[in-house]
């Protein structure tokens, strides 16, 4: 009976050692991926924010352009950053009242239909 035991514990040792080991394995499989997409998100971010501030200088400069090209254009020295001003006005209208949500409500639903599904590599 001593041989039995004997001839079975390398056995499950090894069994256990390759569990051990394939779980140890698993844990560092998943650490990468959400290290990965961490790294990713913060990429992301990072470029986003980089183009907002882009935007942002842009539509700021651009404004003050227009607004000076239409001072010049209407021979009047404030009514081309009257008009700039008004224009603002009104988008900021359209935001509040929320006209613009069903368009981002269709862009949001195109942009991130199924991306759980097309994202998991393991499916």
């Amino acid at each position: 009976m001593a041989s039995l035991t004997d001839d079975k514990t390398p056995r499950n040792d090894s069994l256990i050692s390759n569990l051990t080991g394939y779980l140890d394995t698993r844990i560092d499989l998943i650490k990468l991926e959400t290290q990965e997409k961490v790294k990713g998100a913060f990429v992301s971010t990072v470029h986003g924010v980089a183009l907002g501030v882009l935007g942002l200088l842009f539509v700021i400069f651009g404004s003050i352009y227009l607004g000076f090209a239409l001072n010049e254009a209407l021979g009047s020295p404030s009514a081309g950053f009257g008009l700039v001003a008004a224009l603002y006005l009104v988008l900021a209208i359209v935001f509040f009242v929320g006209i613009d949500k069903k368009i981002f409500q269709g862009v949001a639903d195109k942009l991130l239909n199924n991306t759980i599904y097309k994202s998991d590599k393991r499916a």
